[in-house]
């Protein structure tokens, strides 16, 4: 996976925004952090935006028993504003895609390419949970 530095998988999300309307993507981790981001976004915002939308993939994930029980497994949220869509899809084991639109969007095909990205990328996007990095006692 990426480094917290680099941005290896970025040009794999710029892919994703080859559809009308679409306008950013970033791939995070469970934990917030930034694993990759598109070209049009700039790192400080695409951080910002990983941090929270970790947060909405939790509280998505916390509410399974509304459709069924409690684990059933969470693949996509999806969230509405006035003049545009966020799109949050579980990308693998601790990862997950985030892409921004506008309000005009075909979300079929926005939602197709993103499955398609995952897909593609298999392994690349996983983003395994994070081990204690504390100094040894």
């Amino acid at each position: 996976m990426t480094g917290p530095t680099s941005n290896e998988l970025g040009w794999m999300l710029d892919e994703v925004l080859k559809v009308p309307q679409a306008r950013h993507a970033i791939l995070l981790s469970a934990d917030g952090m930034l694993r990759a981001f598109s070209k049009d976004i700039d790192r400080d915002d695409a951080e910002r935006l990983a941090a929270g939308l970790s947060g909405v993939q939790s509280i998505s994930r916390s509410t399974a028993e509304f459709c069924g029980t409690s684990h059933t497994p969470w693949r996509q949220t999806l969230i509405e504003f006035a003049h545009g869509y966020v799109f949050l899809v579980a990308a693998g084991e601790g990862a997950y895609l985030a892409v921004s639109t506008g309000e005009d969007v075909d979300m079929e095909a926005v939602s197709y390419r993103m499955h398609k990205l995952v897909d593609r990328l298999g392994k690349e996007l996983t983003s395994p949970a994070r081990q204690d990095t504390g100094s040894p006692e």
